[in-house]
């Protein structure tokens, strides 16, 4: 059985001290939780947040790398720094970075196996703008950026891998996918995966769902079956607000 996994994406958001207040109040929150639970701050306050979930069962995820291991490339972060950072996880592929910084299904793919090589997991997001949806290619776009992203890697790469459906459509706009429509999106990705192996990787890997996902309407989406977690935004930026997402049922 696949076990649930809920990340938070800080973006662009918290210092340090507002990371460990963050933290200090949130830990005793999803104490008892057995979901997986992933936070992904700035990193300016991954150093200092990997000490203080140090005992707790939270993980860190960078929201962005790299793919070379160092090198002249201004402003950028390797996978190695993340992992040096205390980092389990990292964000690779995420909308806003494909929206805004030129990222494509080729760095995706660079960016993947880079992590792998640091021994990080990725969290890799795949989704549709409200056009390509509208004029329904919302399937071919899907399986052009999972395909981009498996490039060149086997299934024993991919076992810790988690992927992220996010509708850009519903990402920081208040608009949601229905519990149906993810469902269906995550049923066809699993297809997909199925395909790319024949050794179960379409059954065993986790797929989040992220887009809009709050408290109000967690429970609907994790009632999905092929959805195995969530992918938060601005919902994860409160302490009381997130673990309620996380202490989903």
């Amino acid at each position: 059985m696949r076990n649930p996994i809920i990340a938070a994406n800080w973006k662009m958001f918290k210092t340090v001290d507002e990371t460990l207040a963050y933290i200090e109040e949130f830990l005793p929150l999803v104490s008892g939780t057995g979901t997986e639970v992933v936070l992904a701050p700035p990193f300016t306050a991954l150093k200092a947040a990997s000490a203080a979930l140090t005992g707790s069962r939270v993980q860190l995820a960078g929201q962005n790398l790299h793919w070379e291991a160092d090198g002249a490339y201004t402003g950028e972060v390797s996978a190695r720094m993340l992992a040096d950072a205390g980092c389990s996880y990292v964000i690779i592929g995420h909308s806003e970075r494909r929206q805004y910084f030129g990222e494509t299904d080729e760095t995706v793919n660079l960016k993947i196996k880079a992590a792998l090589e640091a021994g990080l997991e990725p969290i890799v997001c795949v989704g549709e703008s409200l056009e390509e949806r509208e004029a329904g290619q919302t399937l071919n776009v899907i399986r052009r950026q999972v395909n981009g992203a498996l490039t060149g890697l086997k299934k024993e790469h991919l076992d810790g891998m988690v992927l992220a459906y996010e509708p850009i459509w519903a990402i920081g706009t208040g608009l949601t996918a229905t519990p149906e429509q993810a469902g269906e999106v995550h049923g066809w990705i699993r297809e997909m995966l199925a395909a790319f192996s024949q050794n179960g990787l379409g059954q065993s890997i986790r797929i989040q769902y992220g887009g809009s996902v709050k408290p109000e309407n967690i429970n609907d989406l994790m009632a999905q079956p092929d959805i195995d977690g969530a992918l938060v935004g601005g919902a994860s930026l409160k302490p009381d607000s997130f673990s309620r997402i996380v202490n989903f049922r």
